[in-house]
């Protein structure tokens, strides 16, 4: 899309509120992205995905100041106190409505629904003024390859415009394999597929080699070591769905002890 204005960003947003609590294993990710926004032209408006929402069909939130839903336990209790007092842009939040409704996609509006931590814990180290519009839109619980691709091919449309798209995940995501000391550690199996998904969304594959290969994504060397479970990984297919051109990989380094990626589009 030659007048593309949109931004679509894949990324990682670590363990719970760890990465603002000054947590040794986060301490790459955060200065990431905190220098982000250098990276990028200031976006209008925000729509994000976030692997902590499921829901039965897609869910557009449409509350005009959405609370904070402190979705982790165990934690100081700074980090929930924390504040993210951005509006939400109702007029967006209709408009992302009717090219679902367009594309024969099943979804509904949450008036209720609060920002969850894959959304402000990354929004507070790249934008902490709040000073940009935020929507939210969930995931579909049946976790299906194929339903986040064309959720984000259906929102093709919006890259003409200065809105930002982030898959707010993390390319790696087994609990029991993380490494909290901060220590970094060569895991050939997270290698392999960290190398595989760079493959699919930043070479010069055609529109229907990445859409296979995200597809099948299970086949990958390593993905179900790195995704037990897929709920981290699909903001990714909402990401490529979106995409009109091959990524570019922005980071490539380690969080909680484990390699991770994030792409730029």
């Amino acid at each position: 899309m030659s007048n593309q204005k949109g931004q679509v960003i894949y990324c990682s947003h670590g363990g719970g509120p760890l990465p603002i609590l000054g947590d040794a294993s986060h301490e790459k990710m955060v200065t990431f992205m905190e220098k982000l926004p250098n990276q990028l032209h200031r976006p209008e408006a925000i729509v994000l995905f976030s692997a902590h929402w499921e829901a039965p069909v897609i869910t557009i939130q449409n509350n005009a100041k959405p609370e904070l839903l402190y979705d982790y336990y165990g934690f100081p209790n700074a980090s929930y106190n924390l504040k993210y007092p951005c509006r939400l842009d109702q007029e967006l939040a209709s408009r992302i409505g009717l090219l679902l409704e367009k594309a024969s996609i099943e979804f509904k509006y949450d008036e209720k629904r609060p920002y969850d931590h894959g959304m402000f814990i990354p929004l507070l180290l790249m934008y902490p003024e709040a000073d940009i519009p935020v929507i939210q839109v969930s995931l579909k619980h049946n976790l299906s390859p194929s339903d986040h691709l064309n959720l984000g091919k259906a929102l093709q449309p919006l890259l003409e415009e200065n809105i930002l798209f982030i898959g707010s995940g993390f390319s790696f995501h087994n609990m029991g394999a993380f490494d909290f000391s901060g220590q970094d550690v060569k895991d050939p199996a997270n290698d392999a597929f960290q190398e595989a998904i760079t493959h699919l969304c930043c070479d010069n594959l055609s529109k229907d080699e990445k859409w296979h290969g995200l597809l099948n994504w299970t086949t990958l060397e390593g993905a179900r070591y790195c995704h037990p479970r897929e709920e981290h990984l699909l903001p990714l297919h909402i990401c490529v769905g979106l995409s009109q051109s091959n990524g570019n990989k922005i980071f490539d380094d380690y969080i909680i002890g484990k390699r991770a990626i994030a792409i730029l589009w």
